[in-house]
């Protein structure tokens, strides 16, 4: 674990390729050093030039002032090195020698030296003709070489009459053998100390090197920093893109998602946790989800801290608006890679309607096994029946002078009779419908279906009220099964319904493929232990009630490709809604 975090830290650090910063040295080091050797090789360029400038013009000088000690006689020997003597005491000027084209130093600032070889290694023939300064460095004494500048000397002094005072103290005998070889050309050598200079240039060309290794630790930095720059504005971009993505899925997503923070207030609520639990996301947001959120919600909170893992399970709660909600969720803990606690995240959907939707299985698989079972029972019964009923028959016409008999027998006959009606519509709900569908008109349907309850209504005092839409497409449906259904409907809400109560039949458009028909009264409602149930067969609250009358209804509405609903309440009435198919959405069909 520790080395997953350590690469993960050099790889934000870093943020680029390796290759790219030894890239940019690659390119970077040589540069700089071609730079800093050719700024040093300038530098000592400049210094050569510098010492050759001053050598020059020391000679020079020193020419001037021969010829100034020649204006009007003849410069002698003393007066050539008095003058070398004064010029040598200036300040970086190690020694000045004058010598003939055999080498042989005719003056020097060290006066012992005078008559001693000098520069024979040297072409000095070569050099007497020439008028150009050239130059070498030689060592010195104190280990420091010395920048030693020579060409021709333009003011001679010829040997025969230089030496006619003779020779200093000190030559030897050699020297006063040499005084008798001709010379007419004379070469003067001139050594500057490069001690102070050289110093300055080993710390001009230090400070070269620190300047070069500065500037290219600042190219390197810069070309780095670029990288890192466009490296963190394309992450920032990216990052950017994600949250919005992020945030865009999470809020849009399909399922209800709400997020909590370490200390359990809500960071996090989309708009389908809005829609299923009825709550706003301004007024949860930064708030402890005890205070907001049902109380399943908190118990499973509760839970997640004790309990290790991801927690599935199915919920039951309330809405805002006071409405039972079956839920289905889901709730972990969040954690970051080394195990530090974030807080929870909870993930949940309505399954309210897959809760209905099975239990409607369940029960169509049970009516299908009932269906089945009727079907068998009531082809056994009817033959009996049948039976029974001729005897009652014949014993009615045969104790005819007999009234209480004959009623007895009347009783026996109407029984039979109702029994027989009660397996005609066990047969009838067990065998498959026969559907007839066919263009019809619903506004007309519902309003001929209404004259079929008219006396009815009119004894029970009850009065009936119609809000049909005209712009209704035609209905592909079985006439009489939908007049079936809306009678069954009207003679359920009339027996519930007290005098001076209303029946109310609405029709409305509820989309371009379907219509809803509603059937509201204003009785006594249905308990909410019997919603469950009413469309089970032989359920029923009546004292004389079969219990396949809404069983058949909903058979019928199922033929159709529809859907029929209930929602009721106790002492305020009942709405039975019936959502059909029109013409267009079967025009659509394959």
């Amino acid at each position: 674990m520790k080395s997953k975090n350590n690469r993960a830290i050099r790889v934000a650090w870093i943020g680029i390729s390796p290759w790219l910063i030894i890239g940019a040295m690659v390119i970077l080091v040589p540069l700089f050093i071609f730079m800093t050797l050719d700024n040093i090789n300038k530098q000592r360029e400049h210094t050569i030039q510098m010492f050759q400038e001053k050598a020059d013009t020391l000679i020079r000088s020193f020419e001037a002032g021969a010829r100034t000690e020649m204006m009007g006689r003849k410069l002698e020997f003393f007066h050539l090195q008095k003058l070398l003597l004064e010029m040598a005491q200036q300040p970086d000027i190690d020694f000045i020698a004058v010598t003939n084209t055999q080498g042989v130093i005719l003056a020097d600032s060290d006066p012992s030296l005078i008559g001693d070889s000098y520069g024979k290694e040297l072409d000095l023939d070569r050099i007497s003709r020439s008028g150009k300064i050239e130059w070498r460095l030689v060592p010195n004494q104190d280990g420091i070489d010395t920048f030693e500048a020579f060409r021709r000397f333009s003011s001679f002094v010829p040997y025969d009459e230089r030496f006619h005072e003779g020779l200093p103290v000190g030559c030897s005998p050699a020297a006063n053998e040499r005084r008798e070889e001709p010379a007419s050309r004379q070469v003067i050598f001139i050594g500057l100390s490069v001690g102070p200079i050289e110093m300055a240039r080993k710390d001009a060309t230090r400070h070269t090197i620190l300047m070069a290794v500065l500037l290219l630790f600042i190219g390197i930095s810069g070309i780095v920093s670029l990288f890192f720059a466009q490296g963190y504005r394309s992450a920032r971009v990216s990052l950017s893109r994600i949250k919005a993505f992020s945030d865009n899925l999470v809020r849009n997503m399909p399922i209800g998602l709400i997020a909590l923070d370490r200390g359990g207030n809500i960071i996090s609520f989309n708009q389908t946790a809005e829609s299923i639990l009825q709550l706003a996301s301004p007024e949860v947001l930064g708030k402890n989800a005890a205070t907001v959120l049902p109380l399943p919600f908190q118990e499973i909170i509760g839970t997640m801290d004790v309990e290790k893992g991801i927690i599935d399970r199915g919920i039951a709660c309330h809405s805002a608006e006071g409405k039972t909600i079956h839920l289905e969720i889901i709730a972990t803990v969040l954690k970051e890679d080394n195990g530090n606690f974030l807080g929870y995240v909870l993930l949940f959907k309505d399954a309210t309607e897959v809760r209905y939707l099975k239990r409607e299985i369940v029960r169509s698989q049970h009516l299908a096994s009932l269906g089945n079972l009727a079907a068998g029972i009531a082809h056994e019964i009817r033959n009996p029946l049948s039976s029974i009923k001729g005897f009652a028959t014949y014993f009615k016409e045969r104790y005819r002078d007999n009234p209480k008999d004959g009623e007895t027998a009347d009783i026996m006959v109407r029984e039979v009779d109702r029994l027989n009606r009660v397996i005609s519509q066990l047969l009838e709900f067990a065998r498959p419908m026969p559907i007839e569908k066919k263009p019809t008109s619903l506004p007309t349907l519902i309003r001929q279906s209404l004259k079929m309850i008219e006396n009815q209504s009119r004894e029970r005092n009850i009065s009936v009220h119609t809000d049909l839409a005209e712009d209704i497409p035609e209905a592909v449906i079985d006439e009489d099964k939908i007049k079936q259904v809306l009678l069954n409907l009207y003679l359920n809400a009339l027996e519930t319904m007290e005098p001076g109560s209303a029946l109310t039949v609405k029709l409305t458009r509820f989309d371009s493929c379907s219509v809803n028909i509603a059937v509201s009264d204003g009785g006594t409602g249905i308990d909410e232990k019997d919603m469950a149930h009413i469309f089970d067969p032989y359920f029923t609250t009546k004292p004389s009630g079969t219990g396949l009358g809404l069983s058949i209804v909903h058979r019928i509405i199922e033929a159709h490709d529809g859907e029929i609903g209930v929602t009721s309440k106790t002492g305020e009435g009942t709405t039975f809604s019936i959502l059909l198919p029109v013409r267009e959405r079967r025009a659509n069909l394959p």
